[in-house]
């Protein structure tokens, strides 16, 4: 479910929004709409929600944010509408303003639903993103040791050439070896690992890993956090294009969800020139969010 956060991210997509800096002493005009005002300290505070690079741009879009939320509570007000909060997941509530805001945009905000002819045309114009991933089937043998145990590594190093060495000579031995010698609980099944995918290891060992052909042990051992590896790939399953109808309800989602998404931010840009906004200025009247 889209939250306020989310909604304010996309609401104002190329604004520029400027807080008008403190001059000398002088208080800083407040931010206002519509007369309501938004409180420096309100603004600080939602400032933690918003990563930023520096201190001034995570103000800026918290104060973008919580503009755009009196926005939408002044028009519930307006329209006199009630919600009744429901349950996001995990069993958190919705507060009873998110709620009258999302009932507020279930109202006032209409999306055409994604279409068979558009999502194909989607689906054509983007194949490579519907692809399964290529799996990768792995034997490994792990002679453990930690980075700061440097006398470990280096032990782990020369078991680990040892054993690559009695690989060379006898491939069929690497479940054997495993078995006897690994520090890792895939020992129990030969040092198998199952079948892998990109970011299923740790970089180092992947990095090496993803070079080796089918049934190519790595000619040296291989370093990681967790001491040295001795690795065999022993079959690749290359991804396949998944066809259009096991993808259909994904791509119709996503479609959606971005129709919605510049219909909000549209429908904020207009409550946002109607309204008289101070001390923060939403450049928006040339952008996407009003056209």
């Amino acid at each position: 479910m889209t939250t306020l956060l989310d909604l304010t991210d996309s609401a104002v997509p190329h604004g520029k929004v400027t807080v008008p800096p403190r001059p000398g002493k002088e208080p800083k005009a407040p931010v206002t709409v519509n007369g309501a005002e938004i409180t420096e300290e309100a603004i600080r505070t939602e400032a933690q929600h918003h990563p930023a690079e520096n201190p001034a741009a995570a103000f800026q879009a918290a104060a973008q944010a919580l503009v755009v939320r009196e926005l939408l509570l002044q028009e519930v007000a307006r329209h006199d509408l009630s919600a009744e909060a429901q349950i996001i997941g995990e069993g958190k509530r919705e507060t009873d303003e998110d709620a009258q805001i999302r009932t507020l945009l279930d109202q006032e905000v209409d999306t055409p639903r994604a279409d068979d002819e558009a999502c194909r045309r989607y689906y054509t114009a983007n194949k490579q993103k519907f692809c399964s991933e290529t799996l990768y089937e792995a034997r490994h043998i792990l002679f453990a040791a930690t980075n700061d145990n440097h006398t470990a590594r280096a032990a782990a190093r020369q078991k680990a050439e040892a054993a690559i060495a009695a690989l060379k000579d006898s491939p069929d031995r690497f479940a054997e070896l495993a078995a006897s010698q690994s520090d890792c609980p895939s020992r129990m099944q030969g040092g198998n690992l199952g079948q892998l995918t990109k970011g299923s290891t740790v970089p180092e060992f992947e990095t090496v890993l993803f070079t080796l052909e089918e049934g190519q042990l790595a000619p040296e051992p291989v370093s990681t956090p967790y001491g040295y590896h001795v690795i065999r790939l022993e079959r690749i399953v290359p991804g396949r294009q998944l066809p259009f109808d096991m993808v259909r309800e994904r791509i119709s989602a996503w479609l959606e969800a971005s129709s919605w998404s510049r219909a909000v931010a549209q429908y904020v840009g207009i409550l946002a020139g109607q309204a008289d906004i101070k001390g923060i200025v939403l450049n928006t009247a040339d952008g996407p969010l009003v056209q």
